[in-house]
């Protein structure tokens, strides 16, 4: 279920970086409930609605250097720059919703 962002998120740091795709790893993807709108990315001075997301941290890695990418509702996964001061909770998905 995460493959499609993966993907989107390999492809947005090789082009940010200007390499191949083939070049970057991926350290780690995991589903996540974000507490709020800001997918656990908030920007100074935004409102976030107060709901509960289900999203993703994937986590591509280019050489020594690691990022962090995240997404959840409609959101196309994007970079992170900010630290996470909480990690959020994994999400668990209803087995027979036919979701992998």
């Amino acid at each position: 279920g995460l493959r499609p962002f993966i993907d989107q998120a390999i492809a947005d740091l090789a082009a940010r970086l200007d390499v191949d795709g083939g070049a970057i790893a991926t350290h780690a993807a995991v589903l996540v409930v974000w507490p709020d709108s800001s997918l656990g990315c908030p920007e100074p001075g935004m409102s976030y609605a107060q709901a509960q997301v289900v999203g993703a941290i994937i986590g591509p890695q280019h050489g020594d250097v690691f990022y962090r990418y995240h997404t959840g509702g409609n959101r196309s996964p994007f970079i992170c720059a900010r630290p996470l001061t909480k990690v959020p909770p994994r999400a668990v998905l209803d087995a027979g919703s036919g979701s992998d």
